[in-house]
Formats: C-alpha cells, structure tokens, sequence
C-alpha cells in the first residue's frame, strides 16, 4: 500500500475511534470543544486527522478527555 493510502487510513481510524468515543459520552463535538477550550473548528480538523503540531495538540486534549489510549 502505497504511503499516502497509509495516511488516508490512519486518519480514518482516528476520526472512527474519537467518533466512537464521543457517541459513548454521549458528547457533541461542540461541547467537547467547549470543555478543552477550543474551537469547534479546531476540533474537527483535529478528529479528521490533520497534520499541523496544533491538531496534535488538541488531540492529545481529546484523548485525554475521552479516556483514549
């Protein structure tokens, strides 16, 4: 699989599990914005697995806020 694919299905994955999280809190990704003090923009390019050190960033904010490992 060529490198790309790979990173097209990484981000997939990610989006997946924080989804599923979200779901499992019962929790928008509004208020989960609004928890770790972000935009609700921010956190969509976040979950959809972008690249910037920012998206990292608030990533490991979701993780940690949503029990993820």
């Amino acid at each position: 699989m060529p490198v790309e694919e790979k990173l097209e299905e990484a981000k997939k994955q990610v989006e997946r599990q924080i989804k599923m999280a979200l779901l499992k809190k019962n929790m928008t990704q509004a208020e989960l914005a609004e928890l770790i003090g972000e935009s609700r923009q921010d956190i969509n390019k976040a979950v959809k697995g972008g690249t910037l050190p920012k998206d990292q960033m608030i990533r490991k904010k979701i993780y940690k806020v949503l029990g993820i490992k």
